[in-house]
């Protein structure tokens, strides 16, 4: 018997004995007097064990059948050992037909210890940024590292663009997390949706830089830019940096549910290279995400806006510098020289700075002020020859001795380190007078020694 029970047995007793009357009985038990008149007359008939409930110990109408149990802890012990169980139950009820609520399989997991209850989360200071009011004020933009394809194929990163408001995402698997693919994929956003108010992201390098101002940048008074903050900013979008990792809450979460449902369905899709997974991702990951793990705006009104004809996405979307003119008409940009056309040649081109545009399909195109000038790459003007050294002429030929054995000057003989003599065989000669029928040598005035009488 219960506690709940003992105190319910207690009060009928006083009911019984007419020490409450039916209607304070019913109300400390928080039943109804007809329910209060019926546990007396089984109390009269029963005793004590009135008021236990007549169902306890009998088997449930609606227990699930224990071959059905042991049939889905089977499946889930052999194909799916580390999912969760809401995971499992999907994967149970899409491939085999087995339609189990996920808290009955994570009871019978528990049981079969094939998932490990979690503890409960303890809130602390910290309070969630409540969401933004309509769809397209705010998009948060991040790339994820992971094993996507657990070893089965290359390296592959994840950037995802996920709307504050509504949690909708947009997500594409590259090869490197470089600037032209995460413009691609905010082309793919901006033609899909429109231009959003804001982008929330990190302080990567892609999105923020600490190189010196250019020249242009402090003419016009500007701070340094990346392309994609350049880009960002001829479309009208202000870039908001994170100040950490928690602030970003929503793509970080996004990212977490990926890393656990993408991948296992990667696994069960047997993909192994980016087409494959590119292919997952856009037919059944992001649909399922989209479809299930989205809310709804608190103001249905869009906050995108639309794109005009002055966003030309295919100039605004590429890798942009400035270059001079050269006095041939041509302009060098990352060690190749492009040609102007001669009827695109006007006044005060040559000098010139022109935007040179790298676009993303590989082509480059040249604009000077609001006209684009047609290029064509030149090829590369060969190296100049060495210049090699001319021949002497007979005349001016030697006949003497090779310089190697030319016997210096005389002038020479007392400086040459390696020819002097030592300062006690200078003094001996000095002594011994010139030689018979020769020259005397000519000695340093720094070796000489010095007279006899003292005078110089």
């Amino acid at each position: 018997m219960s506690q709940k029970e003992r105190d319910r047995l207690q009060v009928m007793h006083a009911a019984n004995q007419r020490h409450l009357t039916q209607k304070e009985a019913a109300g400390q038990m928080g039943v109804t007097e007809r329910w209060v008149r019926k546990l007396l007359a089984r109390m009269r008939k029963e005793g004590g064990r009135a008021v236990i409930h007549r169902l306890r110990g009998r088997r449930s109408n609606r227990k699930i059948p224990e071959p059905l149990r042991k049939k889905a802890v089977g499946l889930v012990r052999k194909e799916y050992p580390d999912f969760g169980p809401t995971l499992a139950s999907e994967y149970l009820a899409e491939r085999h037909g087995v339609r189990l609520s996920r808290e009955t399989l994570r009871g019978w997991m528990i049981a079969a210890q094939l998932w490990r209850p979690r503890r409960a989360r303890v809130e602390g200071v910290h309070t969630w940024r409540p969401r933004r009011a309509q769809c397209g004020e705010l998009a948060q933009w991040d790339t994820s590292e992971h094993d996507w394809l657990e070893g089965r194929g290359e390296k592959l990163y994840l950037i995802a663009l996920v709307d504050d408001a509504t949690s909708r995402a947009l997500a594409r698997f590259v090869r490197h997390d470089s600037t032209p693919e995460n413009l691609r994929l905010l082309g793919t956003y901006l033609r899909r949706w429109g231009r959003p108010l804001a982008f929330y992201t990190d302080k990567a390098s892609l999105f923020q830089t600490s190189r010196p101002q250019q020249r242009d940048e402090q003419l016009q008074g500007q701070l340094p830019q990346t392309q994609i903050g350049r880009a960002l900013r001829e479309l009208g979008i202000e870039w908001i940096p994170a100040h950490s990792p928690q602030a970003k809450g929503r793509i970080e979460r996004f990212f977490q549910t990926a890393q656990d449902r993408l991948v296992k369905g990667l696994r069960k899709a047997e993909a192994d290279t980016l087409a494959a997974a590119q292919q997952y991702l856009e037919r059944v990951y992001l649909p399922l995400w989209n479809r299930r793990f989205t809310v709804a705006a608190a103001n249905p009104t869009e906050a995108h806006r639309p794109l005009g004809p002055e966003h030309d996405l295919a100039a605004i979307l590429s890798h942009v510098e400035n270059r001079v003119v050269a006095p041939d008409y041509t302009v060098q940009f990352y060690r190749r020289r492009y040609q102007i056309a001669r009827e695109a040649v006007r006044a005060g081109l040559r000098g010139a700075r022109v935007r040179v545009e790298q676009r993303l399909d590989g082509s480059v195109a040249v604009r000077f002020r609001e006209h684009y000038l047609p290029v064509r790459e030149c090829g590369t003007p060969p190296e100049p020859p060495l210049r090699q050294r001319p021949e002497p002429s007979r005349a001016a030929q030697k006949t003497g001795p090779p310089a190697s054995e030319a016997r210096p000057h005389r002038w020479m003989d007392g400086f040459d380190l390696r020819r002097s003599k030592p300062l006690w065989a200078v003094l001996r000669d000095e002594q011994a007078g010139p030689p018979a029928g020769g020259r005397a040598p000519l000695t340093p005035v720094a070796l000489r020694a010095p007279s006899v009488s003292g005078a110089p």
